[in-house]
């Protein structure tokens, strides 16, 4: 109970948690939990895996969990938050986004623990009779209570039918999968309930729920998300991952010990209580950075990750950076700075790495360029674009 309880933003009802974990004792038989993901983003972030490591700690207490990936509901739209209707994913996107997401969840979970489902096994085969059928099991009146319904209706903004089918289908993968618990996000509240509703509609004991707190991305104000671009993705590479974490406010710090960390409340505590007595906030944040950046990576590679840190901090080069050779055009012609940059992959386009040299963002062997028209012969170079591109480029 304590494991369930730590961290999370309500559990519903606790009572019958209660009753499920001490049958789960008695019988020697695991409780089914349940976690859906719609694949509409092509990675996995921090701000997803505050949900998924609960999940693993239930895991890791010998209980069957279910990381379920909503292929189908992603062509429908979650609109939980939404004041707009969310704009449709096509099924090539959703198939891709699907194989990613597949891969990354056993970074967190147990793989040979974990049963992977996907809801169109059972949504697809519902046909229009099935569907009509499941609506029927739910009343307007309620749909309308969900908030960002609600407020929608009041201010005149459209609200599509088909969202209404949103949280029943996520209601009845719980049915299908029969499930004791399901996780998700405060914002994932309603669907949650629904999912309760429905079981009970079709005979089956209602799970419980147990939201987690939603993580503010790197800006401390949104909620973490790839389209704001305030995320940190756990595939990032091991630099990347420590840099961005360590860019962290220090009052946001804190928030991401208690959602992310997997130190104990005592230790956060104990820590906490060393920077208030006179102790660098930066030597917490850095503790942090390293401990996320090993889960996903390893202990070396948060290590290197630090080093390299305090190499860019000091104006150094990264001991680990990308390496290209480029051959020159004929007669050994030099290249454009804005076209090289482009080439190696550290802008989108020549008329980004221009606006970046008017900037000050560009170096070339630790020198600010300061002429767009520099062009570069043959020879080695170290380009780097801001704090965290680089790129040593062979010319010949």
């Amino acid at each position: 109970m304590a494991v369930t309880l730590r961290n999370c933003a309500e559990l519903i009802p606790q009572d019958d948690w209660l009753k499920k974990l001490a049958r789960s004792e008695e019988t020697g038989k695991p409780l089914r939990i349940k976690l859906g993901m719609d694949p509409t983003a092509p990675d996995i972030h921090l701000g997803h895996t505050v949900v998924m490591n609960k999940m693993r700690q239930l895991q890791n207490l010998g209980h069957q969990v279910i990381f379920l990936i909503g292929d189908f509901t992603s062509l429908i739209g979650d609109p939980s938050g939404r004041n707009t209707t969310r704009p449709a994913l096509t099924a090539e996107q959703i198939k891709l986004n699907a194989e990613t997401y597949y891969r990354q969840a056993s970074m967190v979970l147990d793989p040979s623990k974990t049963e992977i489902r996907y809801n169109s096994e059972w949504s697809d085969p519902l046909g229009a009779r099935g569907m009509i059928q499941l609506a029927a099991k739910y009343n307007v009146a309620r749909m309308m209570e969900r908030d960002d319904f609600s407020k929608r209706f009041k201010e005149g903004r459209t609200i599509s039918v088909h969202e209404f089918l949103y949280p029943l289908m996520q209601g009845y993968d719980s049915v299908a999968l029969k499930s004791d618990l399901e996780l998700g996000g405060t914002d994932q509240k309603f669907n949650l309930l629904v999912g309760r509703h429905l079981q009970a509609e079709y005979g089956q004991e209602p799970q419980c729920i147990l939201t987690m707190p939603l993580l503010e991305g790197l800006d401390g104000i949104e909620k973490m998300s790839k389209s704001k671009n305030n995320y940190v993705g756990i595939s990032e590479d091991a630099n990347t991952m420590f840099a961005k974490v360590l860019s962290i406010s220090d009052d946001l710090m804190w928030r991401w010990f208690t959602l992310l960390s997997f130190k104990s409340e005592a230790e956060i505590a104990g820590l906490r209580l060393e920077v208030q007595d006179g102790r660098n906030p930066k030597d917490a944040k850095v503790a942090l950075a390293k401990e996320i950046t090993a889960r996903f990576h390893s202990s070396a590679a948060a290590d290197v990750a630090e080093q390299d840190f305090v190499n860019r901090s000091k104006g150094g080069v990264p001991d680990q950076i990308p390496e290209l050779a480029m051959l020159l055009g004929e007669g050994g012609t030099p290249i454009g700075i804005a076209s090289l940059l482009k080439m190696a992959g550290l802008v989108a386009s020549t008329g980004e790495g221009n606006r970046l040299i008017d900037g000050g963002g560009v170096r070339v062997d630790s020198v600010v360029v300061s002429d767009k028209g520099l062009k570069l012969g043959c020879g080695a170079y170290v380009l780097q674009v801001g704090k965290r591109k680089f790129a040593r480029v062979n010319l010949s």
